[in-house]
């Protein structure tokens, strides 16, 4: 080592500062470049071999890049839908034209990789990022939702165009209210199905609950005729004659006293002398209101015809009356029933279940039903198709013993039917709850109604789907349906209108028909060496030997609608700056220095 070794050091030193301001100047001009990665310098020390150490000194120097790939620049969101940015680890694969044909791009199927996601779409479908790269991603079914293959293509997505779904299932969701609100129940007779919000099977020319179920049973009755105790034969009575009294002329021979009560199928009415209330009668009151406290039970007007009573069975399963003391059952045999207990079972009836509603009914139907909402259906067609719904309730456990909440859903299947034709179809399923609400039956989560048709349009077999608690019946004040969930799966045909980016890397499609449907995934890769790639120009880098092939699957997640910055930070560039001028000028005074010397050597010689 000597001067001259010294200067060519210094020489070096003034090269390796310039390799690091070269790389300082290139990064912050970058500063505002989407996803670039700044590139530091590392200096290593070039020792000169020596064979002591004592006799060793201090080498020169040379300066290498040092990537930044894997630090991660500011993630900010973007207004444009086709941009995105990762968070945490992995690439973009993408490629780039190699020449253009016809207006169509010609690749080399090279793929290289990038973190810069401001892509956008172009005219031919592509999405090509400011740098001029195509991304790559697997398409994916719209039918089904699944990829398609595994190995990443470059996307386009010019002129996609879905054929049309026909409609195959209806998720439903909705609350039937405990007691219906129906045009028929303010006017019907209390204790009637029609009372409380009901369907009567009864009132229709056709029965509309499901194919084959029995009719319900048809009204039974008691007659009984009033005997005057005194003179033993029968006599005239009216709603007017009282319960108990001292007169024959206008009260029964045989009264009822406080403290005496009967038994109407299960429920007790006890007779009290004055300020009766709830199922109380005073034994002042009249036969009228004895014989409607009656009718309020069975859900059966009690008649009066001459000196004979009848009552009926109305809708409970069968008519047992009970005089629960003796004054009471003496006082029955005033009524002129002679034999207490008394009960009649009701007939079975003979109009068997249709499972549907014709058009001669349809008002009786409308005003025994609510509405259970209303979807747009499509068929294999992409026709779409207005399914109307409603609900009936066929059963009531307010009725008493016997009875349950039970309820029949009705499709209508013509909007202009006549006379018998069919206007509404049940869909052949009953629904019962349990107390607490709860739906007790059918017990899984779907139905199938089959055979769906509309004003002569088919819509085949649906499929009725109710999730875990979608159906439930709790009290409502408006006594209506509330419509939680009612959608379907079905669409008409669709035009591509424009493409976006979800949070999932999912380029998700936007169709005329009102449709968003996945396209493609965009796939992101990972390399084991990561800061080893090599950079090309545009934000975009090559596999190496020492970075590893790519690795498709990566941590990171992508952000859509955001744009990943640069990792360049301007403070900490500003101060390699300043180091690195110092460095700079510190290696210019050695070489001064050593040309001094040098001069020095050469005056001996004079």
């Amino acid at each position: 080592m000597g001067i001259f070794d010294a200067l060519n050091t210094s020489v070096g030193g003034l090269q390796a500062q310039s390799f690091a301001l070269q790389n300082i100047s290139g990064n912050i001009a970058n500063a505002s470049t989407t996803g670039y990665k700044g590139i530091g310098t590392s200096f290593e020390d070039l020792i000169p071999d020596a064979t002591t150490p004592s006799r060793q000194v201090a080498g020169g120097v040379t300066a290498f890049a040092q990537a930044t790939i894997t630090t991660q620049g500011t993630v900010s969101a973007s207004t444009v839908a086709t941009n995105m940015a990762i968070n945490g680890d992995g690439f973009f694969s993408v490629q780039k034209a190699s020449s253009i044909t016809d207006n169509v791009p010609v690749f080399s199927g090279v793929t290289d990789y990038t973190r810069r996601g401001d892509f956008q779409l172009n005219a031919n479908g592509n999405l090509i990022n400011g740098a001029g790269y195509y991304l790559m991603g697997i398409t994916v079914d719209p039918k089904t939702g699944n990829p398609t293959g595994n190995v990443p293509q470059v996307l386009q997505f010019q002129n996609n165009f879905i054929p049309a779904q026909a409609t195959s299932s209806i998720q439903y969701a909705a609350n039937l209210p405990t007691q219906p609100s129906t045009p028929a129940s303010s006017t019907s007779t209390a204790g009637s199905i029609t009372a409380v919000g009901g369907l009567n099977p009864a009132d229709f020319a056709s029965n509309p609950l499901p194919i084959g179920s029995p009719a319900p049973p048809v009204d039974a009755s008691i007659t009984g005729t009033v005997v005057n105790n005194q003179m033993g034969t029968p006599a005239p009575i009216t709603v007017n004659t009282a319960l108990s009294g001292t007169a024959p002329s206008d009260s029964l021979a045989a009264g009822f006293a406080a403290g005496d009560s009967i038994t109407i199928d299960g429920t007790t009415i006890n007779f009290v002398a004055s300020g009766a209330t709830g199922n109380q009668l005073n034994i002042t009151d009249n036969v009228g209101a004895l014989l409607n406290k009656i009718a309020g039970i069975t859900g059966g007007l009690a008649t009066v015809t001459g000196g004979q009573i009848t009552l009926h069975t109305g809708t409970a399963q069968d008519l047992v009356i009970t005089g629960n003391t003796a004054n009471a059952t003496t006082a029955l045999h005033g009524l002129g029933f002679a034999t207490v207990p008394i009960s009649q079972a009701r007939a079975p009836g003979t109009n068997v279940g249709t499972g549907t509603v014709t058009a001669n009914d349809l008002q009786t139907f409308t005003n025994e039903s609510i509405s259970g909402g209303a979807v747009t259906t499509y068929n294999a067609a992409g026709t779409p198709i207005n399914l109307q719904l409603r609900w009936a309730k066929t059963d009531s456990a307010s009725l008493g013993s016997g009875h349950s909440d039970k309820w029949n859903l009705f499709y209508q299947t013509s909007t202009t039917a006549t006379g018998t034709q069919t206007a509404w179809v049940n869909s052949g399923t009953t629904f019962a709850f349990n107390a607490n609400g709860s739906l007790a039956s059918p017990s899984g989560s779907s139905i199938a109604i089959p055979n769906v048709t509309v004003n002569g349009l088919s819509l085949g077999n649906l499929s009725f789907n109710l999730g875990s608690g979608a159906l439930t019946q709790f009290a409502s004040s408006s006594g209506a349906a509330t419509i939680n969930t009612i959608t379907q799966n079905g669409f008409a045909a669709g035009q591509l209108q424009s493409v976006a980016v979800n949070n999932s890397g999912l380029v998700v499609g936007t169709f005329s028909n009102g449709q968003n449907i996945d396209l493609a995934q965009v796939t992101l890769s990972h390399f084991n060496g990561t800061n080893y790639l090599k950079a090309l120009d545009g934000g975009a880098y090559e596999v190496t030997d020492l970075s590893g092939p790519a690795i498709i699957g990566a941590s990171g997640k992508i952000s859509g609608s955001s744009l990943e910055s640069s990792n360049t930070d301007i403070a900490d560039e500003f101060t390699k700056l300043i180091v690195t001028q110092q460095a700079y000028s510190a290696n210019t005074k050695v070489i001064t220095t050593a040309n001094n010397m040098v001069q020095d050597l050469l005056n001996v010689l004079r």
